[in-house]
Order: structure tokens, then sequence, then C-alpha cells
């Protein structure tokens, strides 16, 4: 490992010591310094699916639910995370203040595996372009094969002992949550600029422990990005992306808090794409059976209630162990869904500490 690389791995290793004071991984210090999220910020594409380096930190990231011809099914994560760690202006070469950072896991009902790759600045070794839209960090990359924006993605990633390579298609529009991409994440005015594409069929391989299956299914890609997507008091959060098998999509997130004021929002997308914003009011988390993973008590299966919508489900993981040991650790699997609607779909629970 280069020094220079080894700096960047302890840097990260150091951001979940200020955590819990500062909400998880340090997202709830302040942003004074960065660029603000606004409400009256129009998203304007092709640009804003590339990098926003005025803004503290923000995220590529695509999870996706497949099926082999057998019916065993899988989970796939990859994101690619851009953190600034100094406001601007942006600094030259090897001065930058901004980190790459990759996540990639696969997952079946029995085995799960992830890797994690980092990169520094302007060096060429990570980055995002926006038309033709890329992202890439090394040799993983989630690419357009086809102008405009995001409606043809190659995507591909490997660890140690896994691999994939997808193709994903749609031709429906992308969903902006909250007010016209504006997401509220706390009372106190907390927020993000945050869009989904929810919409993709997906074909492709992938490879564990040196076997390569064909599979197809379903992916979700999020954008988002922030200067302080948290409060100080807030602790992690648990979110869901679901698709359900009328067409339907359903994005649903609780920001845990100190205090026991957990906020929460989420969107309903109907199978032609139309978002309808869920506001706290409407969202019910009931955690169900509390399951041990790597030294925390994680609720690995829950109770989701949306009374406007009558939806009442409970998700269940493929993998209770799927568990992202990187930097920052934290639970990231596929789920089904079974209830007043049925389906798969994605959890992400961040900030749950060891006991």
């Amino acid at each position: 490992m280069s020094v220079s690389r080894f700096l960047i791995v302890l840097i990260s290793l150091m951001l979940p010591l200020t955590a819990h004071a500062q909400g998880f991984a340090g997202l709830g210090t302040s942003g004074d310094g960065y660029a603000s999220v606004e409400q009256k910020t129009v998203l304007t594409f092709p640009q804003d699916h590339s990098a926003h380096p005025d803004f503290r930190i923000e995220w590529w990231y695509v999870t996706a639910n497949l099926t082999d011809a057998a019916g065993n099914a899988y989970g796939i994560q990859w994101t690619l995370f851009r953190q600034a760690f100094a406001p601007p202006p942006q600094r030259d070469n090897w001065q930058n203040q901004q980190m790459w950072l990759g996540h990639a896991a696969l997952t079946s009902k029995t085995q799960h595996f992830s890797a994690e790759t980092l990169a520094r600045g302007l060096t060429g070794q990570a980055g995002v372009s926006a038309a033709p839209f890329s992202a890439w960090i090394d040799d993983w990359h989630l690419s357009s094969t086809a102008r405009p924006g995001f409606s043809h993605m190659a995507m591909a990633a490997r660890g140690d002992d896994f691999a994939y390579t997808l193709d994903l298609q749609t031709k429906s529009p992308l969903v902006l949550h909250g007010v016209d991409g504006f997401s509220r994440k706390s009372e106190l005015g907390q927020a993000s600029h945050y869009y989904s594409q929810p919409f993709y069929e997906v074909s492709g391989e992938i490879e564990m422990n040196g076997k390569a299956v064909e599979v197809t299914g379903q992916a979700w890609l999020d954008r988002e990005w922030s200067s302080q997507p948290l409060a100080a008091s807030q602790t992690g959060w648990d979110w869901f992306s679901l698709h359900l098998d009328g067409g339907d999509k359903l994005m649903l997130f609780r920001l845990r808090d100190d205090a026991g004021n957990d906020y929460f929002s989420g969107t309903w997308i109907d199978d032609d794409g139309k978002p309808t914003p869920l506001g706290p009011d409407d969202i019910r988390f009931t955690p169900q059976n509390l399951r041990r993973v790597a030294g925390r008590d994680l609720p690995t299966e829950w109770l989701l209630e949306v009374p406007s919508k009558q939806l009442r489900v409970t998700t269940r993981a493929l993998n209770e162990q799927s568990w992202m040991e990187t930097s920052i650790p934290y639970w990231e699997g596929a789920v089904s869904v079974s209830g007043s609607h049925t389906g798969v779909g994605f959890l992400e629970m961040t900030g749950y500490v060891e006991k």
C-alpha cells in the first residue's frame, strides 16, 4: 500500500470517532463554508448527474434484486461516494480536498461479500462525468451506453471473492423526491438534493467463489448530495427502496434521533413514474425480530405501514448477516416484501452500535 493510500484509509477510519457527537459518520457537523441545499434550486440534467464539489458529500448508489434461472435470489450494491474535507475553493492536484470511496457487495441467501476502494482528489483514479455519464473508481464503473442520461447503463465491480457485470435499461423518467428534489431530513431544516431512477430492468452475470451465474431482475439508482444532511442529534437511519409486484415503487426512511424525535419521509412512485411525497404522519416503522449481527442487535425484519396507500407489509432480509465491513460499517441487503403488497427491495441500516 502506498503512503498516500495509507493516509486515505487512515482518515476514513478516523471518521467514526466523531460520529456519535455529530450525527452518524460526522454528517451532522456544520456545513459552514460549503454550498447549501436550497429549496428554490432547480435540478438540471444532465449537469446534476455529475459531481458537486462545493458541497461536502454526495453519492451515486445502485441496488439490484436479481434471480438466476433456478430461482435463487441475490442482492447487488454499487456505490461511489465523494467527500470533501475542507470547503471551497478547490485546490489543485494532490492538495485537492476531495476523497472518493467505493463500496460494492454481492449477497445470496447463504453468503455476503463486500469490498471497498478509495481514491484521492484529482488524480484520475476516480471521478464522474455528466455527458455521457460515467462514474468510476479504479476498474469499477457505472456508465451510460446511450445519450442522454441514465436510460441505458453498464455497471461492474469486483472484490476478492465476487464480481458482477450488469446491463441496466429503462424508458421511465427520473423521480425527484421531496419538493422537486429538495428532500428534508429533520425539523431543524437539514436537507439534501435527492432523485432516483427506480425502474431499471437488469440482465448480466455475477460471480461468487469463481462460479459465474446469469441473472435478471430490477435495480434502483439513487443520487443525493448535501453539506449537512443530518442534525447533530441524529444517530443513523433505516432506509428502504421497494419494488412492488404491481409495478409501483416505494422509498421510505427513518432518521433516528438521540431524543427519540425520529424523522420520517418517503415517496410513493406509481408504475408510470408519478411521485407522491409521503409526510411523517403517513409513515410507520415497527422493528420486528432482532438478530445478532457484527456485535449489534439489528432489526432485519420490519413492519412498514403507509395508511394513505393501504400498505401494510413485512420485509424480511434475504441474508440477515449482510454486514458491510467497510471503513464506516453498516448493514445493507436485499429484502422480500409480503402482506398487503408483495415484492422485493433493499434495506440500509446505519449507526447501530456494538453492545
